[in-house]
């Protein structure tokens, strides 16, 4: 069994339980042991670093000098690409930066020899014995299911960082997604940046960003988005309804509704479903949607995820 000090980050808490759940739910059943980090804090995304470069090394370090002590011998890992950012670039400024490392070591009040590295999930899902694990997990496919794969900027990039090979054409979610009986389609957006980080401070230059990407998602024919971070999804969720009433803005020539704070209820022929890649799994593997609490999703995912597995969605939701 492969083991990792795992971080699970504050929307594992809030506005990601089901993807909390999802994860839980997948991991266990491929054999991959997430050993949550004891007394995790904040790591400080998106915003400490910007306020403060010690805070935004420090408030990371801390939970990854917790793991160095309890589990020297594990690699981190974490599954949202802003808590990913803030641990990958902590760790890695702590080797090469000795000042970095000094700040940290003073202000935190312990020794940090960041010699562990740190993971996201899909770093995991490229070993070739996860993706057959994976494989033999899942006991039913979807049999019409077009999947727009959003790997979204911080899993990937800076490269000096994370030392991705692939930022402008990664390929490891639609190979997973393929293993669902899903169909990855081909779109222009998989991995440009939403704006989540920037949806309050410069909400006029950050949400047409998200705009964007659903509608090349839904132009490429997808029935649904599929991420690899809770903000990410958040983000591509939650202001649908204002993305929707934009367009008609766009079309119409008539502006209606100011920009600022406007969370609109989303009509259904007008949204796209925003699933994680552990949520998609968890189904695949048999997990009921009333134990992933799919009901949470800001945009309903019952319809469309009982139509691609030919079921009702009464059956999804057991």
């Amino acid at each position: 069994m492969k083991r990792y000090a795992y971080f699970p980050g504050c929307a594992s808490e809030s506005t990601a339980k089901s993807t909390h759940h999802a994860n839980d739910f997948v991991f266990g059943r491929i054999g991959v042991d997430l050993i949550e980090i004891k007394d995790w804090n904040c790591c400080g995304a998106t915003s400490a670093h910007v306020i403060s470069d010690a805070m935004g090394l420090c408030l990371p370090a801390r939970p990854l000098i917790r793991a160095e002590e309890d589990w020297p011998d594990l690699d981190v890992i974490t599954g949202c690409a802003s808590c990913y950012a803030r641990l990958k670039l902590t760790n890695y400024r702590a080797k090469t930066d000795e000042k970095a490392r000094y700040i940290i070591e003073k202000v935190v009040g312990k020794p940090y020899k960041a010699e562990h590295e740190v993971l996201n999930f899909l770093d995991i899902f490229k070993d070739e014995e996860v993706q057959t694990a994976i494989e033999g997990a899942i006991i039913r496919k979807f049999k019409s299911l077009k999947v727009a794969c959003y790997y979204g900027c911080l899993n990937i990039r800076p490269a000096e960082v994370t030392g991705a090979k692939d930022r402008e054409n990664p390929v490891i979610m639609d190979k997973i997604v393929a293993l669902t009986g899903a169909e990855p389609v081909e779109w222009g957006f998989k991995t440009e940046c939403c704006g989540a980080a920037h949806q309050n401070d410069a909400a006029y230059e950050a949400r047409p960003l998200a705009g964007r990407i659903l509608d090349n998602a839904r132009a490429c024919g997808a029935d649904i988005i599929m991420t690899a971070c809770p903000m990410c999804q958040l983000n591509l969720e939650m202001r649908q309804g204002e993305y929707a009433r934009r367009r008609e803005e766009k079309l119409t020539g008539k502006a209606k509704f100011p920009l600022i704070d406007m969370v609109l209820p989303p009509d259904p022929e007008q949204t796209t479903p925003v699933l994680s890649i552990t949520e998609l799994l968890a189904i695949a593997m048999g997990a009921g949607g009333k134990r992933l609490e799919l009901d949470a999703h800001h945009v309903p995912v019952g319809k469309v995820i009982a139509d691609a597995l030919q079921d009702s969605e009464s059956e999804v939701f057991i």
